[in-house]
């Protein structure tokens, strides 16, 4: 019993610990790693504090998140120290390949972005894409709780895919800060390749809809400007699509037709390069391609974990 309690105060405590790292990291002297490090140990603290549930699974997804969200907007917490390692040339020179000369996001805004007398003007084309991107933030965790509950066997792989999605683009942020389309004519250093100028799309329509509230839910859900490659709005949203299809059909096509559509919006947006969303396709598919590989370790960590709740709530 006294060791029961012991394993299950330490997995609390670890939960406590991992959920406030993210709120205490710029006020610690911690290397950023070791936050990092501690955030992401509360989703494993907490399969053990507690026993095995749909509550329980819902919570772990939501701790790993709230890891991930640190783990993304750490690098800007010095903002300066990160522009001067941020890359800004190879996007755009891998995007003129692309686009035979031209950006696909100029082509697209020149094609498609209208600018009358009283400035943009808005379609309803315009406002679909803007909606379909602002979506995003509630995709990949909606085809999630829609397998746990269409197919809850299927839901520890898919949020296991999901997540290692999430983490592994976000450590991308972290070795490498890329710049997105919009940036360079505010941030580039001299010398950096010449780019026609890009609108960014998304912001002047929010500040259009939102008017006040705009720029307190933008500080919300922005926070790193250099987080573009690889693309985890595509990522993480193809994934979903790969995932659904594998409970059904017709979920699996409205997550193709949702990630297709995000894709053409976020290049048209002045969002993410086409490079950053081959990019994220190529991390989901790599991810996909591993997953075989890396099962037998996840199940014994899994076993690990399951050992460990099962000594802890032994007796009670």
């Amino acid at each position: 019993m006294r060791r029961s309690s012991a394993i299950r105060a330490t997995a609390w405590g670890l939960v406590g610990a991992g959920a406030a790292a993210p709120l205490l990291r710029k006020h610690t002297s911690a290397p950023p790693i070791i936050a990092q490090t501690v955030a992401f140990a509360a989703p494993l603290g907490l399969c053990v504090a507690t026993r095995r549930s749909r509550t329980r699974d819902v919570a772990a997804c939501a701790l790993q998140m709230w890891a991930y969200v640190a783990a993304y907007k750490s690098p800007h917490d010095e903002p300066l120290a990160q522009e001067r390692r941020t890359h800004f040339d190879y996007p755009i020179v891998a995007d003129r390949a692309l686009g035979l000369g031209r950006l696909p996001t100029v082509r697209l805004q020149r094609a498609l972005a209208r600018s009358g007398p009283d400035g943009a003007e808005w379609s309803t084309v315009d406002r679909v894409l803007v909606w379909t991107h602002w979506m995003w933030f509630m995709v990949p965790h909606s085809a999630l709780a829609y397998i746990l509950v269409r197919d809850p066997r299927r839901f520890p792989r898919a949020a296991v895919m999901t997540y290692a999605v999430f983490d592994l683009g976000a450590s991308c942020y972290w070795l490498a800060p890329t710049a997105p389309p919009w940036y360079p004519r505010l941030g580039a250093p001299a010398g950096t390749t010449a780019v026609p100028e890009v609108r960014r799309l998304m912001v002047e329509y929010g500040e259009l809809f939102w008017q006040d509230g705009w720029g307190p839910l933008y500080s919300v859900l922005g926070g790193n400007p250099l987080a573009a490659m690889p693309s985890l709005h595509f990522a993480t949203s193809l994934m979903a699509a790969l995932l659904l299809s594998e409970v059904g059909p017709l979920a699996g096509a409205l997550g193709f037709a949702y990630a297709l559509t995000l894709g053409f919006a976020l290049v048209y947006l002045g969002e993410h390069y086409a490079v950053d969303l081959l990019a994220g396709a190529a991390l989901t598919l790599l991810v996909r391609r591993l997953g075989p590989h890396a099962a037998g370790a996840l199940r014994r960590v899994g076993g690990a974990i399951a050992a460990l709740e099962a000594v802890a709530h032994e007796a009670i």
